[in-house]
């Protein structure tokens, strides 16, 4: 069988809810296999049209609690839902921990819900680099919900607005951490922010604060939507019925006007960027004439003869005259 005849079986299989075939078919993707790649290849022009929502924040906010909630009433509406939890990557293994895996243990068993963890294999931005790809696999097989949740390190997690169509940003009252989060920038690319834990003292404190920076301008948007804040409990499910609500209302706005386009324009442009690097970093891994030339230059700019701008374009060249006719498998 063909790599296209295997690609094509694997995506039949998984579309028919074969939860191997689905584990199995992102698997490939995550790693860039040939089988990955081919699959991931057909399945991009069926995607686009999930809603992805980024779930972002800082550690300990309760970002899996409320993931878990939010799922459950999409599920409740009839709908499938997708959940990619991006976890620090194992220094041992290289491989995901898969604590949210074990936190939402209920939505596991329910067929209309799939829960991958993913590392971040040292990936900046907060998401792994093959976040974008595995929404669209997801997209594509029907998901119709897609809950991208990040790892919550600070100042880079403001790649998942680049994925995300609505993105979330998560705090809670006692932290600190309403000015860290002004300070990384966090609140910026906030679409809804959430005060969770806000049958806690403080939460009403935080909320108001938090409405007086955006009122102030800290972070209007000149398109016209600024970012409702709202409370939740989610140990509870308090708050997630007006959660919804807002990103509902915050797709009808990108409806509206035009905004979801753009940043699926957006979005796209930044797929292209990550793409062409992916495809720069495989000749250079799989190529060995492309591995030694590599080797050659930086022993050039080490010995003071190229500086490495020099040097990166000179790579660059090699690599372009390499290239192969069609896209690497």
């Amino acid at each position: 069988m063909s790599l296209e005849e295997q690609a094509v079986a694997l995506i039949g299989a998984a579309r028919g809810g074969d939860e191997r075939a689905i584990a199995r078919l992102l698997r490939n993707v995550e790693d860039e296999t040939d089988l990955g790649l081919a699959a991931w290849r057909r399945l991009f022009k069926d995607s686009g049209r999930a809603r992805v929502i980024g779930i972002t924040g800082p550690p300990g906010v309760g970002k899996s609690t409320l993931i878990g909630r939010v799922a459950r009433a999409y599920r409740d509406q009839g709908r499938k839902v997708g959940i990619l939890a991006v976890d620090p990557t194992s220094p041992l293994t290289g491989g995901a921990l898969l604590g949210d895996r074990i936190r939402m243990q209920e939505l596991a068993v329910d067929p209309g819900v799939y829960i991958r963890s993913l590392a971040t294999r040292g990936a900046v931005g907060g998401v792994a680099r093959a976040a974008a790809r595995l929404v669209a696999v997801l997209d594509a097989l029907g998901y119709e919900i897609v809950l991208l949740e990040t790892v919550g390190a600070g100042q880079d997690e403001v790649e998942v607005a680049a994925i995300s169509g609505t993105t979330v940003l998560i705090l809670m009252p006692g932290q600190g951490d309403e000015i860290q989060a002004l300070k990384a920038g966090l609140i910026e690319i906030a679409d809804i922010i959430v005060v969770n834990k806000a049958d806690r003292e403080g939460a009403d404190q935080l909320a108001a604060q938090l409405r007086s920076v955006l009122r102030l301008g800290a972070r209007p948007d000149d398109r016209g939507w600024v970012p409702p804040v709202l409370k939740t409990v989610a140990a509870d499910g308090t708050g997630i019925p007006e959660l919804l609500s807002a990103i509902d209302r915050h797709q009808d706005y990108l409806d509206r006007t035009g905004q979801g386009m753009v940043r699926r324009q957006a979005a796209l442009r930044k797929a292209v960027w990550r793409e062409l690097e992916a495809l720069l970093l495989r000749r250079l891994t799989r190529d060995p004439s492309a591995g030694s030339e590599f080797d050659r230059l930086v022993r050039q700019v080490e010995a003071g003869e190229l500086d490495p701008v020099t040097a990166a374009a000179a790579l660059l060249e090699r690599l372009a005259k390499l290239a192969p006719a069609r896209p690497e498998s």
